[in-house]
């Protein structure tokens, strides 16, 4: 034993197991170096003697072990023996499942993805951290694998439909990656009837020999009840939606406005006409804005709500914010980051009260361009709640009946107008990209569906505080990179190379060749999109160029943002509704205080932020896609005129015109022919008929099929004539045709050359045989 201890006592990490731990047990790291020495398979004793584990660490020591299972650093045998993982060529990754069966391994690290058939997918579900072993090559030539073990489940509870079978009960998952269906036993139903949504919890995972088991815990209701499809995006993409009873709690004791012990320390900018501009339909507002003119330039206040000052780092509210991520907002529903208490009352910058608030100063030439900046926490008093609209009109009619309506603010809000159009000008000098998207907005009727959906004008109130709020987020990043604050970067990484070639090659074709060379900026983007702009296909061109650019992030790495063309950027301004906004606060607040803020990891911070970001944006968009199915559902056997938003190797995908509906034109419902995709110039050419249909061709299509369990719209097309629709054959003969025609003219000319100049050689004969 003594021997032992010994060998126990060379852990090269004993150390920091010592600092972290009461009880220090070996390192993961020097039990994988002493599994790797002895070159075999140990059993679990003869590790536990290896190492002088005694009895009261039997416990903790075997939970160590489990982790790393779990972790795939190592892995029990059929024999219960532990191995290494790297010495059986095993691989470790996560489950994607595919809504046809099948699924892949996507592994941890990096390498190419592995196919798992769908006999395989029976022992897992759709997120699952599984080991496999790689063995061979599928029918189709792609790496295949079996899945050896699953090392963590990922899903304990789903949302699904109950049906009724046979007599045998089963949940059918929303999430359609997850194609096994959930037993449930009738004692564990809850009396759900068959077309019910609930939510069950899985009291048994699925194994190669049997389906997975559940139990009902909740009854959500009809699937086509007012805010259902709101109800099950909430859980079908784990969406923190309640706050739980300590949150409540700890939120009723806020004061329902500023005490007068935290002005303190605190700038008095009450007598400023700031004034918050948004939505509508708005309810919470995190910024306000004033601007004055100066002789120099212009100096702009920027407002931003001080909810740092109530939300302290690691408290219950503080890690539920975190957990949330960001606000969700959902046709007709708004998921808050923070309990209404904060978001829409305290933090919120009502007109005609006073709010605590962080400014950010800023000093302009006149020109636009930024010649100091500075934070401080301030106390504030918005002057009005003014609307986009309400603003557009002021700024196109200061004579108008809004801006007779808030006839104080009207010379304020022009000057925020003149530095708003020098901003613009450094916008155009820096090249930052500006795409011209449609946005729509929603109207329901009192059974809560969709009623009409209308396009959203963004007019240049919208750019007016868009372009305040880049100033101010510019102006943070640059504070706190000088400062050496580590904090999170909103960044925009440059395109990839490969899709610059395709982008390149695709623009090619219609005579556009965009700047850079082997790496274009911002401002050549830019620039060629002033190129098409007013073209037919502009909007054809604008979205290919769209798809080539990558999706912005949340890192602490600087590595600029491409899209705004700036070096570096952040995000300040939304603290009541993004948690990334809050870190920065705190952040800025540390260094104003002569210190630093460390909330801790920041990679991971930035990864989690970024993940409830996209899972948001996931939400939200199948949220409109069935409401929008429902929308379409009495509409079916009717046309409609649209473009193709999208080609894929299976169909066409159109968005109608006037409706902003978009579905599918299955390849099978083109013209009798072999139409093939074309992924670098985006469409589908047909074999023998030459007809080719592309991203951005006009088509009429009639609606056949609406599914609303999948989200799904189908359209055939409408005109037998494919009015529209170019054939590539008759493109080529066209230009054949042109050739000649150019070809004949240039003879005709060459002819009339020919004889001129035949003329005038006879002439100049004849003049000179002349007499004198």
């Amino acid at each position: 034993m003594k021997k032992n201890q010994k060998l126990r006592n060379l852990d090269p990490f004993l150390k920091r197991e010592k600092e972290r731990y009461k009880h220090a047990l070996p390192s993961r790291e020097f039990i994988l170096q002493l599994l790797q020495q002895e070159g075999i398979p140990i059993a679990e004793h003869s590790l536990h003697k290896m190492l002088s584990i005694t009895k009261n660490e039997h416990d903790l020591f075997n939970r160590r072990l489990a982790a790393m299972i779990r972790e795939g650093q190592i892995f029990r045998n059929r024999k219960g023996d532990i191995c290494v993982m790297e010495k059986l060529d095993l691989i470790k990754g996560i489950v994607q499942g595919h809504p046809d069966g099948f699924g892949f391994l996507i592994p941890d690290d990096g390498s190419d993805d592995l196919y798992l058939s769908a006999k395989e997918m029976q022992k897992a579900l759709h997120g699952d951290k599984v080991l496999v072993r790689e063995i061979g090559l599928d029918r189709r030539g792609r790496k295949e694998a079996t899945i050896v073990e699953v090392l963590e489940s990922a899903n304990t509870r789903l949302v699904g439909r109950l049906h009724i079978d046979h007599g045998i009960l089963l949940v059918v998952a929303e999430n359609k990656r997850i194609s096994q269906d959930i037993l449930i036993a009738r004692e564990h139903s809850l009396k759900a009837k068959a077309g019910q949504i609930v939510m069950v919890e899985i009291i048994q995972q699925p194994t190669k020999y049997a389906q997975p088991i559940g139990k009902i815990i909740e009854i959500l209701g009809d699937y086509t009840a007012p805010g259902m499809e709101i109800e099950i995006a909430l859980r079908k993409h784990d969406l923190p939606h309640v706050f739980s009873p300590e949150i409540q709690k700890i939120a009723a004791k806020f004061p329902k406005n500023v005490l007068k012990r935290e002005l303190k320390g605190r700038e008095d900018v009450c007598h400023l006409p700031l004034v918050t501009i948004d939505g509508e339909t708005a309810r919470d507002f995190d910024d306000a804005v004033y601007c004055q003119q100066e002789d120099k330039g212009f100096r702009l206040y920027v407002a931003i709500a001080d909810v740092s000052h109530y939300i302290k780092p690691h408290d219950p509210i503080d890690q539920e914010a975190l957990n949330r991520g960001n606000s969700v907002y959902f046709p007709r529903r708004v998921i808050p980051m923070l309990p209404e208490a904060l978001s829409n009352e305290l933090c919120s910058l009502n007109p005609e009260q006073k709010r605590l608030c962080m400014i950010c100063e800023i000093e302009f030439q006149k020109n636009g361009e930024i010649v100091e900046y500075a934070f401080y926490p301030a106390v504030m008093c918005s002057h009005a709640r003014l609307t986009y609209t309400e603003v557009a009109a002021m700024l196109a009619k200061p004579k108008g009946p809004e801006a007779k309506r808030y006839s104080a603010l009207l010379p304020h809000v022009l000057i925020l107008n003149k530095l708003f159009k020098s901003l613009l000008k450094t916008r155009k000098k820096r090249g930052a990209i500006d795409f011209e998207t449609i946005e729509t907005q929603m109207f329901f009727n009192e059974q809560g569906k969709i009623d009409r959906i209308e396009p959203v004008q963004r007019n240049d109130a919208h750019r007016l505080i868009e372009e305040c709020m880049l100033a101010a987020n510019v102006c943070a990043a640059d504070f706190l990179q000088k400062h050496g604050q580590m904090t999170l970067y909103r960044i925009h990484e440059d395109p990839s190379p490969e899709k610059i070639i395709a982008l390149r090659n695709f623009l090619k074709e219609f005579g556009i060749q965009l700047g850079g060379k082997e790496k274009p900026s911002a401002k050549d983007y830019a620039q060629t999109l002033l190129k098409i702009y007013g073209r037919p296909d502009a909007q054809l061109l604008q979205t290919v160029m769209l798809r080539s650019l990558q999706q912005a992030i949340y890192s602490p790495v600087i590595t600029g943002h491409f899209g705004l063309a700036y070096e570096s950027y952040t995000h300040f301004t939304s603290p009541i509704r993004r948690y990334p906004d809050l870190l920065v606060h705190r952040a800025i607040k540390a260094v104003l205080n002569g210190g630093s803020y460390q909330p801790g990891d920041w990679q991971e911070l930035g990864k989690h932020c970024s993940m409830t970001e996209r899972r948001a944006d996931e939400a939200t968009r199948e949220v409109e896609s069935w409401l929008k199915c429902f929308y379409m559902q009495d509409k079916i056997g009717e046309s409609f005129d649209g473009v193709i938003s999208a080609v894929t190797g299976f169909g066409l995908f159109v968005a109608l015109d006037n409706v902003y509906v978009e579905g599918l034109v299955h390849i099978s419902e083109l013209p009798s022919d072999y139409f093939h995709f074309d992924a670098t110039k985006h469409c589908l050419l047909g074999e023998r008929s030459g007809m080719q249909y592309r991203l951005g061709d006009r088509l009429r299509v009639k609606l056949v099929r609406v599914d609303l369990e999948t989200s799904k719209i189908d359209f055939v097309l409408a005109e037998p004539s494919l009015k529209g629709v170019r054939s590539v054959r008759a493109e080529r003969l066209s230009h054949r045709q042109n050739r000649a025609q150019q070809n004949d003219a240039l003879k005709t000319v060459a002819s009339k050359r020919s004889k001129r100049s035949s003329d005038k050689t006879k002439a100049d004969k004849n003049q000179s045989t002349s007499p004198k």
